[in-house]
């Protein structure tokens, strides 16, 4: 397993203690966690870098904190992980980011993205990679376009209780074939 991914901007790296106030912080601001059930508590997140960290033990893959050398030692965190739940489109893994609201905007979501995919492909011999988010997730979608990915239509989510407002998903997909290598993010 590879301890870190560095690109032209970026470090993505595992975690470290220090990354947890950082990613709490995030993980509570209300407009990073718009299309989120809710904001999360210190706990919840605490729990959910645990859970990251399991999944690189048991899969080599994960989600990744986002280092800007120079500028931010915890930027958010992108990566790949396992879906958990049950569709027509599973088993499969998703590429997914989450970055504090200071770095939108200035392309690090997308190549954090296609670093974490290519590593995805080549590393770990992924045939496929999915993303999916709810159709008013714009700047996620516009990632998704980025990185290559195509739309493939749209699902309820079975996580969600069937009268939430967040139940609708859009699904793209990105299959190995693509070449990620053209893209200067190799």
């Amino acid at each position: 397993m590879i301890a870190e991914i560095k690109t032209a901007r970026l470090l993505l790296r595992r975690w470290r203690p220090e990354d947890r106030e950082p990613f709490a912080e995030m993980s509570a601001d209300p407009a990073v966690m718009e299309h989120y059930l809710s904001v999360r508590s210190r706990a919840e997140s605490n729990a959910r870098v645990d859970e990251i960290e399991a999944e690189f033990a048991r899969t080599g893959f994960g989600k990744w904190a986002v280092e800007i050398p120079g500028k931010a030692p915890f930027a958010g965190c992108v990566g790949l992980s396992a879906v958990s739940f049950q569709a027509d489109f599973t088993p499969c893994v998703e590429v997914g980011w989450r970055l504090a609201r200071q770095f939108w905007g200035h392309g690090y979501a997308t190549e954090a993205a296609l670093a974490a995919m290519e590593d995805g492909f080549e590393r770990v011999g992924l045939h496929e990679i999915v993303s999916f988010t709810v159709p008013a997730n714009v700047r996620s979608i516009r990632v998704m376009e980025k990185i290559g990915m195509t739309f493939s239509g749209e699902f309820d989510h079975p996580l969600l209780p069937e009268a939430h407002p967040l139940r609708r998903h859009v699904l793209y997909r990105c299959r190995s074939s693509i070449s990620l290598k053209n893209s200067g993010h190799a």
